[in-house]
């Protein structure tokens, strides 16, 4: 092997891909498989995430009227970005990690209506820049390919495990940037790739979306990583949000022959309670379940779920700790 990236496999690390590997061990794929509109669901969190995090100001209820093919109002470059991450998420299990000529297509697809460079590797220097400070200076455009070609063959020939080669690749993709833009999404992209070839439940997770919710965490990451020279602060963070993405959709790991909304597991069964009993169940098993997904669970729209939440909260029955998008539910005891 040629080349190898700087890293380097911490205690930390190693307890992260145990404890990764466990959760999606206890999942239930074939429950997944069952569910396309569960699938549908975390794909738009995933596209909406991947999106927000360059800026792209496009809601998730839009995103989905986009998929659906319903009219939505929104720039032409969002519209366009909108349109291009969809036709890449649906390529995605086509495409071979080590593969650069795929890496181009998926650009390709990713930057088709927005780029008129899409799917080739940049011809000019580029730098990362916020608030008029320069915080990455890409490596010159002649080293692009040279540069690619060794984090490919060295992604094909690395004996580590794909949770970590994920993030590294995820890592130095981002250091060379070789496209003009859509980077950052395409570094997102790549790695459910390189995951979804170690286990496809990867294909059907919203990382990209837990990520989203990290982003200052994801940008200071990668800034440690390019400080030290050396990538083992992004795995870390990385492999924390894998952890906290298999953990808030725990509900789906539910046996093969129970209901859709037979509750988180089998000793957790709503069928035939009220909506707001029903709730009351579900957040005593998880109080990390969102929303949507009490309505996944339990065949609600979120109208639904969202009114009786209020008349819970009204009533003293449940508390909100923390924020809608990181916090959790707790049921208070009467």
């Amino acid at each position: 092997m040629s080349y190898q990236p700087p890293f380097t496999i911490t205690s930390e690390i190693l307890n992260l891909v145990a404890d990764i590997s466990q959760q999606v061990g206890e999942f239930n794929v074939g429950l997944l498989n069952a569910s396309p509109q569960l699938r549908k669901q975390n794909r738009i969190k995933t596209i909406t995430g991947t999106l927000a995090i360059e800026g792209n100001t496009l809601t998730e209820a839009q995103i989905t009227a986009i998929v659906e093919g319903k009219p939505v109002l929104g720039s032409v470059r969002e519209l366009a970005e909108v349109k291009g991450a969809i036709a890449a998420y649906e390529a995605l299990p086509d495409f071979q990690p080590g593969n650069l000529e795929h890496l181009c297509a998926a650009h390709g697809l990713m930057m088709a209506e927005v780029l008129v460079e899409a799917g080739a590797f940049r011809t000019q220097g580029v730098g990362i820049h916020k608030a008029g400070v320069v915080h990455h200076v890409a490596p010159p455009a002649h080293q692009v390919s040279g540069l690619m070609a060794d984090l490919a063959g060295w992604l094909q020939q690395s004996k580590d495990h794909p949770l970590i080669t994920s993030s590294v690749f995820h890592y130095e993709f981002e250091f060379i940037h070789p496209f003009i833009d859509g980077n950052g999404r395409m570094g997102r992209l790549w790695q459910t790739l390189i995951l979804s070839q170690w286990h496809p439940l990867f294909l059907s997770l919203p990382l990209e979306s837990v990520i989203n919710e990290h982003q200052q965490q994801y940008y200071h990451a990668l800034e440690q990583a390019d400080q030290h020279a050396d990538s083992t602060p992004f795995i870390q963070f990385m492999l924390s949000v894998i952890a906290q993405t298999l953990a808030q959709n725990a509900p789906l790991n539910a046996p093969l022959n129970a209901p859709v909304n037979a509750g988180l597991n089998a000793n957790v069964d709503v069928s035939g309670l009220k909506t707001p009993d029903a709730i009351l169940v579900l957040l005593a098993a998880n109080p990390a379940l969102t929303r949507q997904q009490l309505a996944d669970m339990m065949g609600k729209d979120l109208r639904t779920i969202g009114r009786a939440l209020a008349k819970l909260q009204q009533a003293g029955k449940i508390t909100r700790i923390g924020s809608d998008k990181t916090g959790h539910w707790e049921v208070v005891k009467q």
